[in-house]
């Protein structure tokens, strides 16, 4: 088996991205565009520089050090697997609680665009409001001491200040996290952390600054022992931190980068000032259907995301759900068949090669939820439309955070809120409005009766009757 390897001496290539949070969702996304892109010769000067803001950081930083900084992505893909080795980035920063060689390097001047994957829960977003909450700890931290800053956004803030002072014009700032206007989403946390501690700063930040929104899809599950054994038989056995993904990817970018950007169009990149539309057809339909198929195969000891898919069940309630109360508010997308688009969304949730966990769909429902099932929640509700398996979707979270499947077997925390969680889980079991008073997540949805109605009466349902059967009664039903 053999490996594909960079077509372009890296020697020649120099930086011109910093980019903050180096999982596996960057290493075969951004960095594989990049990749393709220094291979047809183009673009040199845009090479990556990796880095890190938490203390765990540190670990992917020493481990990509030790292999030049080259990262293994791995297809997998039903008719072949096949391996690269990713080299568009060619150091990683120090990670440093302070993140003093993070700020230094986003002061030099080639630096030109700042990019982020710090997971939809790192915007520091007020779930009920869906604006930034400078109330934070960490927020309110870096806004007390901003030359030593601990977040991201601190150390944005504090490299966009010197290159003021410098005369250096601004870097674009590009988020590359699953957030609906992930643009405008990291604008307000990086001018509202400035506005703390230099309201001058702030508005030249508001007035001066590129913050482009884009969508961005690619499945990739998390590193494990059965990855790094697809890696051993590439004859990679010394890389502890391969990537698995899907083939399929996609990333939608306005074109708004005043000082300057790689030529991505050449790889495949979609440049539209209509990335709004893309990212609430990826975002409702994509990101919807993961949380919808999550609970039920957790509940019912499902492992993999395609198990759940070949479930009858399980397929059907996402079918239904996305047919009648998610894909028929979601507005038109240019040149995008929608009904196309959710056929291939079933065809990628199904790829047995890719082996995504349902726990890891799973994880985090208290960030994912406010973004990828209360907005459609909230526009059926407003057109008098269906809302009875959205209601289930939530209460299939609900009954998941009790902590228990349905065969009795307990489900280890994994939420960043799970204790919280599951005692509001638990006590909705006799009341079930004591999940729906967690207004950070569904805010004046909570309020309305025909949801709250419908919520509790699925919720009792799954207690009394168990997943299974209450899905099949949605599933054959009217």
């Amino acid at each position: 088996m053999t490996v594909q390897t960079p077509a372009y001496d890296r020697t020649k290539l120099t930086p011109g991205i910093v980019h903050i949070g180096l999982g596996n969702f960057h290493r075969a996304h951004m960095a594989v565009y990049l990749d393709d892109l220094f291979s047809l010769g183009a673009g040199y000067d845009w090479a990556i520089l990796g880095a890190g803001v938490r203390a765990p950081d540190a670990a992917m930083r020493d481990a990509l050090k030790g292999q030049d900084c080259l990262s293994t992505v791995i297809e997998l893909d039903p008719k072949g697997q096949t391996a690269r080795r990713v080299g568009s980035m060619i150091d990683f920063l120090p990670v440093e609680s302070d993140n003093a060689s993070l700020i230094a390097a986003m002061t030099r001047p080639q630096i030109r665009i700042v990019s982020l994957t710090v997971t939809e829960g790192g915007y520091f977003i007020n779930p009920s409001t869906g604006t930034f909450d400078p109330s934070l700890p960490e927020i309110v931290a870096d806004g007390a001491n901003p030359d030593h800053p601990g977040t991201a956004f601190g150390a944005i803030v504090a490299a966009l200040r010197r290159r003021r002072a410098a005369g250096t014009q601004p870097f674009t700032v590009m988020c590359c996290d699953n957030l609906p206007g992930n643009g405008h989403v990291t604008q307000a946390a990086v001018v509202g952390l400035a506005r703390l501690s230099d309201p001058a700063l702030a508005d030249w930040i508001a007035g001066n600054v590129a913050f482009p929104n884009g969508m961005v899809d690619r499945i990739t599950p998390a590193t494990g022992p059965r990855e790094r054994a697809l890696a051993a038989r590439f004859g990679l056995g010394e890389d502890p931190v391969p990537v698995t993904c899907e083939p399929f990817r996609q990333w939608v970018l306005e074109d708004h980068f005043p000082a300057g950007r790689p030529a991505l169009e050449k790889v495949g990149v979609t440049f539209t000032p209509d990335v709004h539309a893309f990212e609430m057809m990826k975002i409702r339909i994509l990101n919807g259907g993961h949380a919808t198929i999550a609970y039920p195969g957790g509940l019912m000891d499902i492992e993999y995301v395609h198990e759940a898919m070949a479930h009858p069940l399980i397929r059907g309630f996402l079918e239904k759900v996305e047919r009648d109360e998610i894909i028929p508010y979601v507005p038109p997308v240019p040149n995008t068949d929608i009904d196309a688009y959710f056929a291939l969304i079933v065809d990628r949730f199904s790829n047995p090669e890719v082996a995504d966990t349902e726990r890891r769909l799973c994880l985090d429902g208290s960030n994912r939820q406010p973004k990828f099932i209360i907005p459609s929640l909230r526009d059926a509700l407003a057109a008098g439309g269906k809302v009875e398996g959205l209601a289930l979707v939530s209460a299939l979270w609900c009954r998941y955070c009790a902590g228990q499947t349905d065969s009795g077997a307990e489900i280890a925390a994994n939420d960043p809120n799970w204790d919280q969680l599951q005692t509001l889980a638990l006590a909705a079991k006799v009341d079930p409005m004591a999940w729906l008073s967690q207004r950070a997540i569904y805010g004046e949805v909570a309020d309305d009766p025909r949801f709250a109605q419908a919520f509790a009466q699925m919720l009792q349902k799954l207690w009394r009757e168990g997943t299974a059967h209450v899905l099949a009664q949605y599933v054959g039903g009217p």
